[in-house]
């Protein structure tokens, strides 16, 4: 059994490209030091100059109204619940100008799958963005998203998307991921879209000439081999649309949630996790920490399992909050936690072109 393992940490070494069998072994028999240092080696092979991005936003959720009722979501309210709402253009200004003035550069704009919101609604948000704040990023609904609103709205997806980036659109996370693999999805989210469905909007958008990014949510109902699924998943789309800017994966946050009874994932098995994924997705160009759900000292450590960027300097963020994960950070909190790992820090966009300092003041948030 060790010759499997030596054959398989032989051809990471090399960084020729893992097939599952070889992934699969490493993820559950390498040691995390072997891991650690097969990833970090791969890092620097993308990243030879010693640098850590991130990036200054703010994520904004627009509407807290959501008919998903996912397991996982302690953020959500149902459709005709009190503590429902739809944001105002003059709250959501409010929070751009505030981004804007510390140096901002993007918004990350979320809402919850809301029935009864029309496309108007969304075309003219992104109107009134792009023309009253023409400098900001949007960065804007995930795939389960846009497959709701081309359900409800009659529409294709390719034509929601085409709407949505004639308004004012400029790219799309890769939330509502969770775990590419159906059997999960259908357990923790039975009303969200399919693993196909998910892939299809990113498909569609990279095809449009939307950059996105790709996410993970692992530690629920997931296993290893779904993991190992997710991944290879990604890549294969990869491979076809080199779409994708960067990966970030994350531990599930079981408090609060309608599967609170299910332990936390380790850090250990974060870093496990997050090392494979830099050595099965060859074709990602980065890999980010999640230092709003490890804290900063994992994420901080995590610079040395793979990843090359810390995240955002977010002004707020809501979801992972309310499941009771509250770390902050300053930006001059993250630029001293990357330059303490023997790290440069530089502030990035969403394209992962860099930003030069601009003197403003340090803003406070988490990681997207």
């Amino acid at each position: 059994m060790r010759a499997v393992l030596e054959n398989a940490l032989d051809v990471a070494s090399r960084g020729d490209r893992l097939d599952r069998d070889q992934a699969r072994v490493l993820y559950e028999q390498a040691g995390l030091h072997e891991l650690a240092g097969l990833a970090h080696g791969a890092r620097m092979a993308h990243h030879p100059d010693n640098m850590v991005t991130y990036v200054c936003d703010r994520n904004i959720n627009y509407s807290n109204v959501c008919s998903c009722g996912c397991k996982f979501c302690a953020f959500f309210r149902a459709p005709g619940d009190e503590q429902g709402y739809v944001m105002e253009h003059d709250e959501l200004g409010r929070k751009i100008e505030e981004t804007i003035a510390v140096g901002g550069t993007q918004i990350l704009m979320q809402g919850g799958h809301h029935p009864d919101l029309p496309l108007l609604f969304y075309t003219d948000m992104l109107g009134y963005i792009r023309t009253t704040f023409p400098s900001i990023h949007v960065h804007a609904f995930s795939p389960p998203e846009i497959v709701y609103f081309s359900n409800i709205w009659g529409m294709s997806v390719r034509e929601v998307l085409k709407e949505f980036i004639a308004a004012g659109l400029h790219s799309i996370p890769g939330g509502g991921a969770e775990i590419l693999v159906d059997r999960v999805r259908t357990a923790v989210a039975p009303n969200k879209c399919n693993t196909d469905a998910w892939l299809g909007v990113m498909r569609e958008a990279h095809q449009l000439g939307l950059r996105t990014s790709a996410t993970m949510m692992f530690g629920h109902l997931d296993t290893p081999e779904d993991r190992l699924e997710h991944l290879f998943r990604l890549r294969e789309l990869q491979d076809e649309t080199s779409g994708f800017t960067a990966f970030i994966p994350w531990t599930f946050q079981p408090s609060n949630t309608a599967l609170s009874d299910i332990e936390p994932a380790t850090s250990v098995e974060y870093l496990r996790l997050l090392a494979l994924s830099r050595l099965v997705l060859d074709n990602f160009d980065n890999v980010q920490v999640s230092w709003v759900t490890m804290g900063p000292k994992i994420a901080q450590l995590a610079l040395f399992y793979g990843a090359n960027d810390f995240g955002s300097t977010m002004l707020e963020e809501n979801v992972v909050a309310a499941a009771g994960v509250s770390f902050r950070l300053s930006r001059e909190e993250i630029e001293f936690l990357v330059r303490e790992a023997g790290f440069t820090p530089r502030q990035r966009r969403m394209d992962y072109s860099l930003v030069e300092s601009t003197g403003a003041e340090s803003s406070t948030g988490g990681a997207a």
